[in-house]
């Protein structure tokens, strides 16, 4: 049974519409629950889902959604931060 959660995780995080769209780094691409816009977004027929988001929406986006949705809202203050322009340096270590 633990097999089929991990091999359920890989899945998601391979075709995670958070993840691509946080990596694309598009301007002026929306910030704030991105993931799951992109996926309501291909559930919905958009067509040009590159052009506005900066990512391809994933093939299964109504599987996707949970994971994203979840994603998207422990994200959330990092995202709000970005939209407001607020820099913040991140470091590790000593």
């Amino acid at each position: 049974m633990n097999r089929f959660w991990v091999v359920l995780l890989a899945i998601q995080l391979a075709g995670c519409a958070t993840a691509r769209t946080l990596d694309a780094a598009k301007p002026g691409a929306p910030v704030v629950y991105s993931g799951t816009r992109l996926d309501l977004y291909a559930m919905n027929g958009g067509c040009c889902a590159m052009d506005r988001f900066g990512a391809e929406a994933p093939s299964y986006p109504g599987v996707d959604l949970p994971g994203s949705a979840l994603l998207d809202t422990l994200l959330l203050p990092l995202s709000v931060l970005t939209v407001l322009g607020v820099n913040f340096q991140a470091t590790g270590g000593l």
